[in-house]
């Protein structure tokens, strides 16, 4: 498939293939003719959500369909004002006030920490967390804690959260943690040797993959070591997103016709998070169009061995551990 071919070489899907990709538009409506539809037919009264990213793109369409189902929603975002708007949207159109707006950069990694801690003391459950924000770099930057700006937020952003509220979610009735990975992760092997890519020439798209095969990495392992909450994790395709748009602005504008919208996208996010069907999967699976798929391609030079991913999962560990409050 030309689309893992570009993706190696760092580049999105050229012209000529995304027609025939599977992570284009034409290959999600091809997937949902398949779909059960009272998968999503379900009340979500009740239960609680939390949704990083939630105010653009893939976030803000899961926290709708959510917010319609009449769950409630616990929007964490970087941006107060588009925040606001987004949950006032959502309010308006799904007529739930249960609409509820964090403010928290995953980029700054104490903050991260803080914010966990403080959600717990505040709030009795959480049913359902759904890691979606993300971030690509032009450029290698730093915060204001010395890590690599991207890592932060990808990973370390991402471990934090999770790890600081799986307390709070084994407490809570059926809890799921769904991360929003990326097919870019499959041209990519584990690294842990250079987290912070201190190393060699910065490629911010290639970064991004490799950060989404950790998250993949992380999501299995913490299936193994937390039995009682179902993890997941999925490729959401190529969607027509502010983040797609800011990142690849030439191949957003000559595909935007092929790309899926936010609510394709946001599909198996959706699934995932509410379905009784998703619960029945093996937890730490990875997921496309509502089908557990393969986390390597066929015949791939990808796979890690356990010893390498434990070595991942306790470098972040301890690099977590250093950015802790006490």
């Amino acid at each position: 498939n030309a689309y893992y071919k570009a993706s190696v070489d760092g580049y999105p899907p050229p012209n000529h293939c995304l027609s025939n990709c599977v992570c284009c538009r034409s290959a999600f409506l091809s997937a949902a003719k398949h779909f059960v539809e009272k998968d999503l037919e379900v009340s979500m009264a009740g239960r609680v959500f939390m949704i990083t990213g939630a105010n653009s793109g893939i976030g803000r369409a899961t926290a709708m369909a959510i917010a319609k189902r009449g769950g409630t929603v616990h929007m964490v975002c970087r941006n107060k004002d588009k925040a606001e708007e987004a949950r006032a949207d959502i309010v308006k159109e799904s007529g739930n006030k249960e609409i509820y707006v964090h403010i928290l950069d995953l980029s700054e990694t104490r903050k991260v920490w803080e914010f966990a801690e403080a959600f717990k003391r505040k709030y009795k459950a959480l049913n359902v967390l759904i890691n979606n924000a993300g971030c690509i770099m032009s450029e290698r930057d730093v915060n204001a804690e010395g890590l690599e700006k991207s890592f932060a937020s990808n990973v370390m952003g991402v471990y934090i959260l999770t790890k600081g509220l799986i307390p709070l979610l084994e407490k809570s009735a059926e809890p799921r943690v769904i991360t929003v990975s990326s097919g870019g992760m499959l041209v990519q092997k584990l690294r842990t040797g250079n987290l912070q890519t201190e190393i060699g020439r910065y490629d911010g798209t290639m970064v991004y993959a490799q950060h989404k095969r950790q998250q993949v990495v992380m999501t299995e392992q913490w299936a193994k070591t937390h039995s009682n909450v179902h993890f997941s994790v999925m490729h959401p395709g190529w969607v027509d997103t502010p983040a797609v748009a800011n990142a690849m602005p030439d191949f957003h504008q000559s595909m935007k016709d092929s790309l899926r919208t936010p609510e394709q996208g946001a599909d198996t996010a959706v699934w995932l998070a509410i379905s009784e069907a998703a619960a029945t999967k093996p937890s730490g699976s990875f997921f496309q169009d509502r089908r557990m798929v393969s986390a390597h391609l066929p015949l791939a030079w990808t796979h890690s061995s356990q010893l390498e991913q434990q070595k991942f999962m306790s470098v972040m560990e301890d690099l977590a551990k250093t950015f802790q409050p006490h």
